[in-house]
């Protein structure tokens, strides 16, 4: 589909809980410590807030379709406040048990708390990932074992495609200060590469236990790419992952810090208990997010 097109404004959409279940192929390789799903139908968790666009869109150079979902804070129809994106991958995990492979993040009653506790209102984008093709479009370089990095057009279609299409039909803040990507483990590591790449488009990035075992040329991407050091990051990983997490966090960590990267503008959490999966992020979720947008909403 072409931006803009077919796709109704926020008034109009309808929030569809898509019944299916998101097989165990979709992680199972990048992800061996993921907490294994429940089988069986789940009744949908999602609040009135979020919606699921009903035309999926197109990512262009790989010829497949997505389907996003728009979390919109309390309060949206009724105002006229422009507000901060935070785009998120693996959409299917963040607002929704129906549709979560092992658990959702609760990002929707999360933030509609933080809503009224402290007045943090943010606008969410949700992609869905591809399935058993999450493994190439969330990383950007090629892999001997598990094949093609897709990672630069799955961006591409983000900066180019999505990113202009929610500017234009929502009531967005849109330069970078405004603008934060979030994800965990190949969703970490997409943005990772995000932030480096596209620092006109981001101002902020939260990486959650990172898949940089997968694409060490990360590293070098980095020291060849350093994001601004107005960039705002947060690092997050737990103790009890695959044992090359936290090393592999804290050496990318070290790097942004010999870029120049203040030390007030990266923040990092481990969890010395924390497992890869759902559970520990949507724990870790409320602190990363109200640090990445502290004073810029």
């Amino acid at each position: 589909m072409s931006p803009g097109h077919g796709i109704p404004g926020p008034r109009g959409i309808v929030c569809a809980v898509a019944g299916y279940w998101l097989l165990a192929a979709v992680s199972a390789a990048a992800d061996p410590d993921a907490a294994v799903p429940t089988a069986g139908p789940r009744v949908s968790t999602a609040q009135p807030n979020v919606h699921v666009l009903p035309t999926p869109f197109q990512i262009p150079s790989l010829n497949r379709q997505r389907t996003v979902r728009i979390y919109l804070p309390p309060g949206y129809e009724t105002s006229r406040q422009r507000y901060p994106v935070l785009y998120m991958h693996d959409g299917q995990n963040l607002f929704d048990d129906a549709t979560a492979y092992a658990g959702e993040w609760a990002v929707d009653e999360t933030l509609n708390a933080l809503a009224t506790s402290q007045g943090l209102k943010l606008i969410v984008v949700g992609i869905d990932n591809g399935g058993a093709e999450r493994i190439h479009e969330l990383n950007a370089w090629d892999n001997p074992e598990f094949g093609k990095g897709e990672g630069a057009a799955y961006m591409t279609f983000m900066v180019e495609v999505l990113k202009p299409w929610v500017d234009q039909h929502f009531r967005t803040r849109p330069d970078r200060r405004h603008t934060a990507i979030m994800g965990s483990s190949m969703g970490g590591l997409i943005s990772s590469y995000a932030i480096s790449r596209y620092p006109e488009v981001f101002g902020a990035a939260g990486i959650f236990s990172p898949a940089y075992w997968l694409a060490p040329q990360a590293f070098t991407d980095t020291e060849s790419h350093p994001p601004p050091h107005g960039e705002r990051i947060y690092f997050y990983a737990g103790g009890s992952e695959d044992e090359t997490m936290v090393p592999g966090m804290k050496r990318m960590v070290a790097l942004l810090r010999r870029s120049g990267l203040p030390a007030h503008n990266l923040e990092v959490h481990v969890n010395p208990v924390g497992r890869h999966n759902e559970a520990a992020w949507r724990a870790e979720f409320p602190r990363a997010v109200e640090w990445l947008f502290r004073g810029r909403h």
